[in-house]
């Protein structure tokens, strides 16, 4: 009699989707993945239904097909989620995804677990923008509560003077998806911490990962971040395990951290696998996306202990060669398969190395061919 393989479904069919198939193949676990669009790319590696997430008869007829339900976004329609939950099991739980979809209830939640954060105020109105300015001061940024990413959905008032530009550029957005005023923070560094629970409650991490970003986008990643004090580690550990026990939480999640003062601060929680930890893929015993099905489907978690340190340079909008990197000693290519569009995440590289000079060297070299010598510049100068 042949072994059944657990199917796992995907709302949700980007690169994350992509990948998790691709994790979940080694295993032994078959992956059904609903997207609205019918060249979502992760039907390029695994079976795709095109459906909208409020068809209701199309996530009924998903449901019955899989035997457990996770995301490659965390902004997936309430309806939908609480609709999949009602028939199948549902990892990370529809009250997670909740507490991170509304960046007012988020920043709450982490104060309520002794995460300090920047200072903030909800906005409703033109009035609300003008009081959250008196609390919150400026510099600040100007966000939607809800669906915005990678720098979307966002202004940056520099002075109480540009209050009526923010307005007009957010203000549509206040009644449909509320708006938070958040004061902005001169940072030393930006920090994320990956971590995984399982469905037996076993929690893991892995190295705390430095993060640098264009224009809101995630451009270059460092893992394990170089210079940081043992305490922020701990800390950063600490503060994932106490929101993930609040949550319930199942499956890997990050938690972007700013450091100010020697100490952190709560900037956002992604409750599902992160571009920031990509870099897992070649350089932890086990990658994010392993351990996310392993995770969700109630396997045993696997190592999160690193084989050396990495860099993940990212590629937005179109793909540079990949001769250099496909050259190099230990270099990784990641093509999605997507066509190219300003602002669109196409596709990463990964370089891991023995030790941080080896990295630096490989990095600058590969960095000269691809002629993004100002993108690793960061990593470069952070590893010497």
């Amino acid at each position: 009699m042949s072994r059944r393989q657990p199917v796992l479904g995907i709302l949700g069919g980007g690169q994350l989707a992509r990948m998790l198939t691709l994790a979940a193949a080694p295993l032994g676990v078959r992956t059904y993945v609903v997207d609205g669009a019918a060249d979502a790319c992760a039907g390029q590696v695994g079976p795709l239904l095109v459906a909208d997430y409020g068809d209701a008869e199309a996530l009924a007829g998903f449901a019955g097909s899989v035997d457990v339900v996770t995301f490659d976004f965390e902004n997936v329609p309430a309806e939908a989620a609480a609709g999949l939950a009602a028939r199948v099991p549902v990892y990370p739980a529809p009250q997670a995804l909740a507490a991170t979809q509304d960046r007012l209830a988020e920043k709450t939640l982490f104060r309520e677990c002794g995460l300090d954060t920047p200072d903030f105020h909800p906005v409703d109105t033109r009035a609300d923008l003008d009081l959250a300015i008196s609390r919150v001061g400026t510099p600040a940024i100007l966000k939607t509560r809800r669906l915005g990413y990678d720098g979307k959905g966002q202004f940056r008032l520099r002075t109480s003077d540009d209050a009526d530009a923010a307005w007009a550029a957010l203000g549509r957005q206040a009644q449909a998806h509320g708006l938070i005023l958040e004061a902005f923070i001169p940072f030393e560094r930006e920090l994320s911490v990956l971590a995984v629970r399982g469905r037996d409650g076993d929690f893991r991490t892995w190295p705390l990962t430095r993060n640098w970003h264009t224009d809101g986008v995630l451009a270059l990643s460092l893992a394990p971040a170089p210079n940081i004090p043992s305490t922020l580690q701990v800390d950063a550990v600490r503060h994932a395990r106490t929101l993930a026990e609040r949550l319930d939480y199942v499956g890997v999640f990050a938690l972007e951290l700013f450091v100010r003062g020697g100490k952190l601060l709560g900037n956002e929680m992604a409750p599902r696998v992160h571009n920031s930890g990509h870099w897992t893929i070649e350089g932890a015993h086990t990658s994010q996306f392993e351990n996310h099905v392993r995770a969700v489907l109630g396997m045993p978690l696997g190592d999160t202990g690193i084989r050396g340190p990495c860099a993940m340079f990212n590629f937005i909008g179109n793909l540079p060669d990949p001769s250099p990197v496909l050259k190099a000693t230990d270099a990784h290519w990641h093509d999605y398969g997507k066509e190219p569009r300003a602002g669109r995440k196409v596709g990463h590289a990964t370089v891991v190395a023995k030790d941080a000079d080896t990295l630096r060297s490989r990095v600058s070299s590969i960095a000269e061919a691809l002629g993004r010598q100002e993108q690793a510049r960061p990593a470069v100068d952070a590893l010497g």
